[in-house]
């Protein structure tokens, strides 16, 4: 599983490499993946809009919007569910009367 870093730490690695240092040096001093200060990198500049890309803003809010929906649709499966145990436990109205 994936290690995840606090935003702080994360800023100050890309300190640390926007300030001339070399990735593999600062990654082997941290004792941390290279390509994760990489994958940092590039989310940096696609932040900054300097490469296209998805943009930390945009995947958070991507993300809610997905866990929104999620949550709606377990909701509109349990109404319908609900829906339909409703109609086997309720006869229809009109059905006990006698036919003409």
């Amino acid at each position: 599983m994936p290690r995840s870093y606090p935003p702080e730490f994360r800023r100050r690695v890309l300190d640390l490499v926007k300030s001339g240092r070399p990735v593999r040096q600062v990654a082997a001093e941290l004792d941390m993946p290279s390509q994760t200060i990489y994958v940092w990198l590039r989310q940096d500049r696609i932040d900054a809009g300097l490469e296209p890309g998805l943009t930390s803003s945009d995947h958070a809010e991507l993300v809610a919007a997905r866990r929104r929906i999620a949550e709606l649709e377990t909701e509109l499966t349990i109404t319908r569910r609900a829906v339909e145990l409703l109609r086997e436990a309720v006869p229809p109205k009109g059905s006990s009367r006698p036919s003409r």
